[in-house]
Formats: C-alpha cells, sequence, structure tokens
C-alpha cells in the first residue's frame, strides 16, 4: 500500500518510489521505503533492512524515527509483514538480537525470533517521536529482514484500537499466534539438554477482538492439525520430556508464572489457561 502523489512529489521524497497510478491516471502510487538511521511524518511507509528484499548479516543498531503527521493522529499501527530476527536464548531472553519500540504511551517488551505476519498498535504520548531500534549482534551468523509497514490512525478513526490492546483484530474470525510462534523446536538447548522456548520471555500484553454485527460472543478454540498450538509452558517438544505438565488443560491456580487470560469464559469458573491444551471458550462481548 502506497500513497498517491504527483510522480514528482514522489520521487522528492527520501526513499519514494513508483508502484503503479492512481486518480485516473492523474498521480502515481508511491511507495516510501525507509532505512537505518531515517524519519518521517508521513503515512504508509515502511522501514526496510538495508539491502532489502536481500537479507542482512551485518552486527548493527538500525534505529528508524515516527513523527506525528499531524496533531489528530493518536495511534500507530506497525505491521511486521516481514521480521526474522535471531531466536531467543534456551530461557526465552532476547539476548542476540532484538527489536525495541520506545517513545510511545505504553511500554512494548523487546522481541526477537520469527514474527513475520504480525502487529502492534501503539499510542502516541503526546508530540514525542516513537522510535523503531532493531539490535542485532555478530554472535550469530544468520539471515535477518525486516519490512516494518507503519500507519498512523487519527483520533476520530474507527480503526482506532481501544485502550490496552496491543494487537487488535477487527474481522469475524481469524488465528492469533503469540510472538515468534513456530512448529520448529528452539535450536537453543537448556543446561540439562533439553530444548529451549520459543516463547518469549516477560510478556504480558492485551489481544482485543472488535465487535462484528449479528453477533454477541467469541468462541476461542486452539487451533487443529498443530499437536502444540496451545503450549503456554516453556518447553514445546514432547510430553514425555516435559513431566509434570499433562495434556489436559490447566486452569486457575494452576496456573501460576505463564498463562494467558481470558475473561469471564461461559461455564468455567476460571479465567487463567496454561498447559498444553486450551478447553473451547465461549465469551459475551466485553464493550471498550
Amino acid at each position: 500500500m502506497g500513497t498517491c502523489y504527483r510522480k514528482r512529489q514522489c520521487s522528492d521524497i527520501t526513499g519514494g518510489y513508483t508502484s503503479g497510478t492512481c486518480a485516473s491516471k492523474l498521480g502515481v502510487c508511491c511507495i516510501v521505503q525507509l532505512r537505518c538511521g531515517t524519519s518521517s511524518s508521513l503515512n504508509n511507509t515502511y522501514f526496510v533492512n538495508t539491502g532489502f528484499p536481500a537479507p542482512t548479516y551485518a552486527s548493527t543498531s538500525c534505529m528508524h524515527t515516527i513523527k506525528r503527521c499531524n496533531s489528530n493522529i493518536c495511534q500507530v499501527r506497525i505491521d511486521f509483514l516481514t521480521l526474522t530476527l535471531a531466536q531467543p536464548s534456551a530461557d526465552g531472553n532476547c539476548a542476540t538480537d532484538a527489536i525495541n519500540i520506545v517513545g510511545g504511551a505504553s511500554t512494548i517488551p523487546p522481541l526477537c525470533g520469527e514474527n513475520s505476519g504480525q502487529h502492534i498498535y501503539l499510542n502516541f504520548n503526546g508530540d514525542a517521536d516513537i522510535n523503531i531500534i532493531i539490535t542485532t549482534s555478530s554472535s550469530a551468523t544468520i539471515a535477518r529482514s525486516w519490512n516494518i509497514k507503519i500507519a498512523q490512525i487519527a483520533c476520530d478513526c474507527p480503526t482506532v484500537a481501544p485502550a490496552g490492546c496491543l494487537m487488535y483484530y477487527n474481522s469475524g474470525s481469524g488465528t492469533i499466534k503469540s510472538f515468534n510462534y513456530g512448529i520448529t523446536a528452539s535450536s537453543n538447548l537448556k543446561a540439562n539438554g533439553l530444548p529451549g522456548s520459543r516463547e518469549i520471555a516477560n510478556l504480558r500484553y492485551g489481544v482485543c477482538i472488535g465487535t462484528q454485527p449479528g453477533f454477541c460472543s467469541i468462541r476461542w478454540t486452539q487451533s487443529s492439525g498443530d499437536p502444540y498450538s496451545f503450549t503456554v509452558t516453556g518447553n514445546t517438544i514432547g510430553l514425555a520430556v516435559n513431566p509434570g505438565l499433562p495434556a489436559d488443560p490447566l486452569r486457575g491456580s494452576s496456573c501460576t508464572t505463564d498463562f494467558i487470560v481470558v475473561p469471564n469464559p461461559s461455564g468455567i469458573d476460571a479465567d487463567r489457561f496454561c498447559g498444553n491444551s486450551l478447553p473451547t471458550l465461549t465469551c459475551k462481548y466485553t464493550f471498550f
């Protein structure tokens, strides 16, 4: 997605290039790709790694600064169209590579690993800039790549995410994945020789679902076809090497460290869930 400009306007924008026409061919669709050390107050821009679409292997600290388009902008949606960094350590810490997003009205935890297809929402903190900082270490020689779409959202826009929602989904159905979710094991091993976790440590965030006309509740079900599609346990490889964490769902007081919270599910006297499976849950809409 780009922005409709006159051809000369697009060519005058740092990182701007044309991709088709618009406005009955009076303008061009201008794509703005920005790299390390840049800043922009334009809407619908893309922050990419040096050499994109080719990956980068270098050790770097790369920053892009997001400036508000105008005073009626309250929020930004950041889409990780491509975001491939080094995996977290065996304990889930982003010790080798990390993406940090700072300067907004709320704290975003460091992220790493494979997060292509994920998104976040973040409110501006007044007129303060938001900085996206990606750091990579020479201790791991892997192909890193990022293509991050940045869309600024007006305060009165119906697509503004409610307060407390790091992720916001506004369709009738879909699949929600945790950061760095994947079906392959972590390549990092714990001290006991067991596979480490793909789960990133110390995360606490909200995932929200927008209301849909004609519907009054939300049903949560574990994705089929992947036996580890719900493993809020630390280890995602083989229940046999994970004693004390049965395939049955764990809930309530059994979940003390890692868990998800689903408010007021019908017929279940708990809102915390963890372990190696998730029961089907139905919840009435909670309006923001």
